[in-house]
C-alpha cells in the first residue's frame, strides 16, 4: 500500500537510426550516482558507474550467448531511449522498519541489431541515492517463441584493487566461511571440497553474491541481484589481474544451458549499493525496491514471533531426527523399534510449548517428526523417502497442535526435502492443507545435499523456480516459508510477503560440530554487511551453553552478550532461542530473550565496520520501545553511542542487560 503520493514523469525520445548519440545517462535523485550508458563503434552495449562524479564502475560490455543463435553483444544500434521518475513510500507488512522510501530516475534503453535478425533488446537502468540497479528485457521476436541462454556475460569493470569480503561461487551452497582479501588474491578454487559441506560445486574462480568491497579512500560497494525469477542464480567470476568482475550464471548439466524462457521476459536486476561507510550498506534498501509490490494481498496471518525448538539437541548429540535409526528404508514403519534417542517425541515437545508459553515466546520448531529420517542423507535413492503429512508413532501432531494453541503457542511444521524436491511438490499441496487445517503458518524447510535429479544445483534455474513454488503454495495456503539450503535472497519479500526469512549462509549449527572448531568470531561482523543486505536470515541465536559439554575441545567462538546482541543485530521477524530450556531456566540474561522485539518501526545503523564490529538500534513497532545491540571479533572495545535518535521531549527508562 502506497502511504505517499506516488509521483511519475515519463519523458519520451525517439531517436533515427542515422544518430548515434555519445552518450545517454541517468542520474539519482541527489546527483550522487550516475550511470552512463554507451555504444561502442561496433555497437558493443556499455555502461560506466560514478559517484559524486568519482568513475566505480569504468567502460563495462553486456550481452548474450545462446544456443542455436547468434549472440547478443554488438552490432546494435539505439533505436529509442526515455526516462521517468518515481518517489512513492511503501508499507512493509513486517521487517527492518515500517516505511520504505522507494525514489529512483530510470533510464530505458530500446536497442535493435543492425544486421538480420534485428533482434530487440531492452535495457533499463535505475540509480538510487543507495546505489544503481540494471536488466535486459528479451522483447517478441518474428519466428522466435523463446530463447536458450548458455552465458550472460555482464561486466562490472572496477577501477582498483578493492578490498573485498566474499564466498566462494558455489552453485550448490552458501555455506562458507567468509574470506577478506584483496580481489587479486581472490582463490575461489582454493575453497572446494570442504569436508563439513553436504554439497559444494565450485566451477570457477567467483564469488557468490552479496559480495561487498571497500576502496583505499573508504567508499563501499556491494555487488547482488534482485527479483531472481524463472532465471538461473548469478556468480560473478574474477579475473585477478584486470579486476574485472563478469557474470557466471549457475548451470544445468542435465540440461545443458543456464536458462530457457519464453519471450517475452526480463531478466533479474544487476545491483550495485553504493556508500561512503559501511553502516550505509546496511541502511539500504535497494534490494526490496527493486521488486514488485505485494501480490498476495492480506498477510496478518503471520505473525513475527520468538520461537524455540527441537532443533539443537540433535546437533549437539542429545538427540536424533530418526526414530529407528535402521538406515534401512522399511525402518520407519508402523512396527520399527524406537532407538531411545528420538527428540520429536509427544513427551518432549509439550516440554518446550509449556517453556514456551512460560517466557513470552510465540512457537516450537519441531524436526524429526515425520517418516523418513532414517534415510534422508549419504544414498543416492532419496525420492519417496521423505511423507510430509505421517508422524512416527510417539509423536501425535493434531494433539500437540491443539496444546499448543491453548498455550498461545504455535507449531512451526519442518519440511527437510532431502534434496528431493519432486518428492516434496508430488506432496506439496496435501502437506501444506494440513498446515492450513492445523493452524499452523509457517514452515521450516529444508534441502540437505545433492540434488535430485543429478545435474540440478541448487542455486539454477530449475531449482529457483521450485523454490519459488513452495512460496506460491504456502502463499495459497496462508503458510509463511523460511527456507534452509535456500536459493539467495533476492528482495522477493516484498512481492510475496509469506517468504519470512531464510538461512542461505553458514548457521549456529556449524557451532556444534564443524571441524575447524566453528564460526569464527569475526564471521558475523562480516555477515552484517553481506548476507544481511540480502534479507532477513534465519540464523538462529541465543546459546548460552557456550562451553558445550558434550564436544570436547570446541567452545563456541562467542559470548553470552553476543549472543544477545545477535537478537537486534541480525534481522529476522522468526528469531529462534536455539539452546535447551534447561540452559535457560534461572538464567538473568534470558530476561532479554523474553523482551527483544522481532518486528520493528525503525532501524539506525549507529556505527559499525566490515568484518569488526556494528551496533544497530531497532525501535519495536508494537510497544515504540528501543533495543541496542552491538558485536564485535575477536577484539575488545569499548563504544560511545549516540542516543540522538530518540524522540526529543520524551522520557527514557535505560534497561541494561
Amino acid at each position: 500500500m502506497n502511504k505517499l503520493l506516488t509521483l511519475l514523469f515519463l519523458v519520451g525520445t525517439l531517436i533515427s537510426c542515422t544518430e548515434k548519440p555519445a552518450s545517454l545517462t541517468v542520474a539519482s535523485p541527489s546527483g550522487n550516482n550516475s550511470i552512463d550508458f554507451q555504444l561502442t563503434e561496433d555497437g558493443t552495449p556499455i555502461y560506466l558507474v560514478s559517484h559524486n562524479n568519482k568513475m566505480v564502475i569504468d567502460s563495462s560490455s553486456m550481452g548474450f550467448d545462446f544456443k542455436n543463435q547468434e549472440s547478443i553483444k554488438n552490432h546494435l544500434k539505439i533505436i529509442g531511449s526515455s526516462t521517468n521518475t518515481v518517489n512513492e513510500t511503501w508499507e512493509m507488512p513486517w521487517g527492518e522498519q515500517k516505511d520504505v522510501i522507494n525514489h529512483y530516475n530510470e533510464l530505458l534503453v530500446e536497442l535493435e541489431e543492425t544486421t538480420a535478425p534485428n533482434r530487440k533488446l531492452n535495457i533499463y537502468f535505475r540509480a538510487y541515492d543507495d546505489g544503481i540497479g540494471f536488466r535486459y528485457e528479451f522483447l517478441p521476436q518474428q519466428g522466435i517463441d523463446s530463447i536458450i541462454i548458455m552465458d550472460e556475460n555482464t561486466e562490472f569493470q572496477l577501477t582498483e584493487d578493492y578490498m573485498t569480503w566474499w564466498i566462494p561461487g558455489d552453485w550448490d551452497i552458501y555455506e562458507h566461511l567468509y574470506n577478506t582479501s584483496k580481489l587479486s588474491e581472490l582463490d575461489a578454487i582454493a575453497k572446494r571440497n570442504h569436508q563439513d559441506l553436504a554439497q559444494t560445486n565450485i566451477p570457477e574462480n567467483a564469488v557468490n553474491t552479496p559480495v561487498t568491497m571497500r576502496s583505499n579512500d573508504g567508499l563501499h560497494l556491494s555487488f547482488h541481484e534482485a527479483n531472481l525469477t524463472d532465471y538461473a542464480g548469478m556468480t560473478l567470476k574474477v579475473d585477478n589481474e584486470t579486476f574485472k568482475l563478469t557474470s557466471e550464471l549457475v548451470g544445468s548439466d542435465r540440461l545443458g544451458h543456464k536458462v530457457k524462457r519464453a519471450l517475452p521476459f526480463k531478466t533479474p536486476w544487476r545491483t550495485v549499493q553504493i556508500a561512503d561507510k559501511a553502516t550505509e550498506l546496511i541502511d539500504s534498501k535497494l534490494i526490496v525496491n527493486l521488486n514488485e509490490p505485494n501480490k498476495i494481498g492480506d498477510v496478518s496471518w503471520f505473525e513475527p514471533k520468538k520461537y524455540v525448538g527441537i532443533w539443537w539437541e540433535m546437533h549437539i548429540g542429545k538427540s536424533t531426527w530418526d526414530y529407528a535409526a535402521s538406515q534401512d528404508m522399511n525402518s520407519f514403519t508402523t512396527d520399527a523399534k524406537p532407538h531411545g534417542k528420538h527428540g520429536a517425541t509427544t513427551e518432549n515437545t509439550k516440554r518446550y510449548i509449556d517453556f514456551a508459553a512460560k517466557n513470552n515466546i510465540k512457537g516450537v520448531l519441531v524436526e524429526g517428526w515425520n517418516t523418513g529420517w532414517e534415510h534422508w542423507i549419504g544414498f543416492e535413492d532419496r525420492e519417496g523417502v521423505f511423507d510430509f503429512v505421517t508422524p512416527y508413532p510417539d509423536y501425535d501432531l493434531e494433539g500437540l497442535t491443539q496444546y499448543g494453541k491453548e498455550k498461545g503457542v504455535e507449531i512451526i511444521m519442518h519440511n527437510e526435502t532431502s534434496a528431493a524436491p519432486r518428492t516434496y511438490e508430488q506432496q506439496l499441496d496435501t502437506a501444506y492443507q494440513l498446515m492450513h487445517k492445523l493452524g499452523i503458518h509457517s514452515v521450516k524447510t529444508g534441502y540437505v545435499g545433492k540434488i535430485i535429479p543429478k545435474g540440478e544445483y541448487h542455486h539454477g534455474q530449475w531449482m529457483v523456480n521450485h523454490y519459488r513454488k513452495v512460496v506460491e503454495t504456502g502463499a495459497k495456503y496462508q503458510v509463511a516459508v523460511n527456507a534452509h539450503e535456500p536459493i539467495k535472497a533476492t528482495g522477493i519479500r516484498r512481492t510475496y510477503p509469506n517468504v519470512i526469512a531464510r538461512e542461505g549462509l553458514r548457521g549456529q549449527e556449524f557451532n556444534a560440530w564443524a571441524s575447524d572448531g566453528g564460526n569464527p568470531p569475526e564471521h558475523l561482523p562480516i555477515v552484517a554487511f553481506t548476507r544481511m543486505l540480502a534479507g532477513p536470515i534465519d540464523f538462529t541465536p541465543g546459546v548460552f551453553d557456550i562451553a558445550l559439554p558434550t564436544k570436547e575441545n570446541n567452545q563456541i567462538n562467542t559470548t553470552l552478550a553476543q549472543q544477545l546482541a545477535l537478537y537486534v543485530v541480525i534481522y529476522s521477524p522468526i528469531q529462534m532461542a536455539c539452546d535447551l530450556p534447561e540452559n535457560y531456566e534461572g538464567q538473568p540474561a534470558f530476561q532479554f530473550i523474553r523482551d527483544v522485539g522481532v518486528d520493528w518501526d525503525q532501524t539506525v545503523v549507529l556505527n559499525g565496520e566490515v568484518g569488526d564490529f556494528v551496533t544497530i538500534a531497532r525501535k519495536e513497532r508494537e510497544t515504540g520501545n528501543w533495543f541496542v545491540g552491538g558485536i564485535t571479533d575477536e577484539n575488545q572495545r569499548q563504544m560511545t553511542i549516540n542516543f540522538d535518535f530518540l524522540e526529543d521531549g520524551t522520557e527514557y527508562e535505560a534497561v541494561i542487560y
